[in-house]
């Protein structure tokens, strides 16, 4: 084999020349504060499974201050770029790393002071669901938990839900999903119309890999499709634009992921 030289690369350079597509004049300083801010917070913050803070995060702030910068062409860059590390990052937090997270932020944007967003329809029908659907108390904690999962779905494509048992994970999506459903055709928070939510829940630990996936028979050549891969089938082929969920409830494991 022919040798292969290996280096870290450049995450200020590739977040600056990202942010210049994006339309963002100070791309070179805002790359700066994304990039120093995973930096301190990798130092700093506790030692969690589920922290990241490589060049997949940076790549979702971007993403997501893209999307805010799409959305509110007028509004201060500095802002954006804060607002798209909090919602990307703070859902994840524990509560103790939350406070040396705010900290570092501060730090980093001395300035700028960021209003809260207001969620009207999505808020409330997230309370209307608990009360009078799931027979559930609106806890403020658990409302925003359901709004961070909210925001946490429109920058990434795959996420977890973690937390000890009997925490709220399950209630959360279900609030959560029955609350955009009744919101079919409203104008979403991060643009475009909500969407019904359709969830296949399926319990990874019970069955094979093959049976999950999907498997090829070495004997006869022929595929065979799994659970999954015959639900996602059946949802790209579907007529409509309705959000499908694929959950696998069961404990983390580096077989099925």
């Amino acid at each position: 084999f022919r040798p292969v030289a290996m280096m870290v690369p450049n995450y200020a350079m590739i977040a600056e020349i990202s942010l210049y597509s994006f339309g963002f004049d100070n791309a070179r300083g805002l790359a700066n504060k994304i990039t120093t801010t995973f930096k301190l917070s990798s130092e700093q913050l506790s030692s969690q499974d589920h922290y990241d803070f490589g060049m997949r995060a940076v790549k979702t702030v971007i993403s997501a201050a893209g999307n805010l910068k799409r959305e509110n062409p007028d509004m201060d860059e500095e802002l954006i770029c804060l607002r798209a590390i909090r919602d990307v990052n703070v859902p994840k937090f524990l509560v103790d790393d939350l406070k040396l997270f705010n900290g570092v932020v501060s730090d980093l944007f001395p300035t700028i002071k960021q209003e809260s967003i207001d969620y009207g329809e999505l808020d409330a029908a997230i309370r209307k669901t608990c009360l009078y659907k799931l027979d559930l108390k609106d806890v403020d904690g658990f409302v925003s938990k359901c709004i961070q999962l909210y925001e946490t779905t429109v920058v990434r494509h795959g996420l977890m839900l973690v937390g000890p048992t009997c925490s709220g994970k399950t209630r959360c999506y279900n609030v959560l999903s029955a609350a955009l459903t009744s919101l079919k055709g409203q104008p979403a928070i991060g643009g475009g119309e909500y969407q019904p939510v359709h969830a296949y829940v399926l319990n990874p630990k019970s069955i094979t890999m093959g049976q999950l996936y999907g498997e090829f028979d070495l004997l006869t050549h022929e595929w065979t499709d799994g659970i999954l891969s015959s639900l996602i089938r059946v949802g790209t082929t579907a007529q409509n634009e309705d959000k499908r969920w694929y959950m696998f409830d069961g404990p983390v494991d580096a077989v099925w992921i």
